[in-house]
């Protein structure tokens, strides 16, 4: 989802433009906590975001990722052994597990819990230690599942551009900050797989929890392999082999136009409209709000066709469930099998804080389409 404002930039220099790519010579940090008058009540203020403007990152270079996935015991004994137990949140998505602390878990835990989130599509943990952890033992996990991705724009930990931190509150220094980001909206859901316009997006996703609302913020998730399969067959067999564009490079022009923090220059990519998952063999819709118009198609057929397929992933509630945040909550999700959106309807008063890991993955693929069983 795209974050708040990053507040107190200064205006774009003239050479801040799409042109040249750049948010000007000038060094500058912006600290959340100086919204907050340089001291907060943040619970987790190490982890309260910061956007430093001499950051500025190559492209990224192709890597070749092995899910963790492929080496996995299917009988999960190192996941779900004895005192664990395990709830469905609904009988294709999402499974709730209880009993156990993920930061302690085996290189062969590890495998057996990618699996797991490949073929639950979400998993939610409740009690872990993840928010009182060092940060570079955190680090240490989520490199299991691949290479950490740095975002362009959203802020981070001082010190660990691989965390995305996810921070919402109505701040001293700008009363309206919460009423800004809701401005203008109905609803401010938006259904999204996360850096689709990256060559190689994410695969296992990690989120965990810093600070809570009292009731509200809650995530909802959608598993678009459930998406595919409620599709006619005619529509899936036509739908393979076309190709939709995700654009980065809309996305941080406001960025660039407000002198904002991007940290590597943006692109568009190609990737399938259905995607085959490396390891479940699963195919997936692969369409979400970053892609913006299918390969070799008038825009009015694009649009069409995308609209619908959005549409039908997000208003679908059979493959879809809603998570609940609660202190020490960590969920996991496979990105490339779902789309998910925050649900903006908490009291902007408190805060809503959390930290994500983004591990990529393997570049989109399909493979042919094969018709049902009669």
């Amino acid at each position: 989802m795209p974050m708040p404002r990053e507040r107190h930039a200064d205006s774009a220099d003239a050479d801040g433009s799409l042109n040249g790519y750049s948010n000007g010579g000038r060094s500058k940090i912006i600290r959340a906590i100086d919204d907050e008058g340089g001291t907060t009540d943040a619970k987790y203020p190490h982890y309260l975001p910061v956007w430093d403007h001499a950051e500025q990152l190559p492209p990224l270079e192709p890597y070749t990722h092995h899910d963790p996935g492929k080496n996995a015991d299917p009988s999960f004994k190192d996941l779900l052994h004895e005192g664990v137990t395990a709830r469905k949140l609904t009988p294709t998505t999402g499974t709730e597990i209880f009993g156990i602390q993920l930061s302690t878990l085996s290189d062969a835990g590890k495998d057996q819990l990618a699996l797991l989130t490949a073929q639950r599509k979400v998993l939610v943990f409740r009690d872990q230690d993840f928010a009182d952890l060092p940060v570079p033992q955190i680090l240490e996990f989520g490199g299991h599942f691949g290479r950490h991705h740095v975002h362009p724009t959203a802020g981070v930990p001082e010190g660990y551009p691989e965390i995305h931190i996810v921070h919402m509150r109505q701040s001293p220094a700008d009363k309206n900050d919460f009423a800004i980001f809701t401005a203008g909206k109905n609803s401010t859901v938006l259904w999204h797989s996360d850096v689709t316009y990256e060559e190689q997006p994410p695969g296992t996703t990690i989120l965990y929890a810093l600070e809570l609302p009292d009731v509200g913020g809650d995530t909802g998730f959608a598993n678009t392999v459930e998406a595919y399969r409620r599709l006619s067959p005619v529509l899936r067999e036509r739908l393979h082999g076309l190709r939709g564009v995700h654009d980065g490079i809309s996305q941080v022009e406001p960025y660039y136009r407000d002198g904002r923090l991007v940290r590597r220059k943006p692109i568009s990519v190609e990737h399938p409209l259905v995607r085959t998952h490396p390891v479940t063999g699963e195919k997936a819709l692969f369409v979400n709000a970053l892609t913006t118009h299918i390969v070799g198609m008038k825009k009015e057929e694009s649009d069409m066709l995308l609209g619908f397929l959005n549409n039908h992933i997000a208003r679908c509630l059979e493959h879809q469930v809603r998570v609940r945040w609660e202190p020490g909550t960590v969920v996991l999700w496979d990105n490339r099998v779902t789309a998910h959106t925050a649900i903006v309807d908490w009291d902007g008063r408190q805060r809503r804080h959390l930290a994500r890991l983004t591990p990529q993955a393997e570049r989109p693929f399909e493979t042919p389409y094969v018709p049902e069983e009669q």
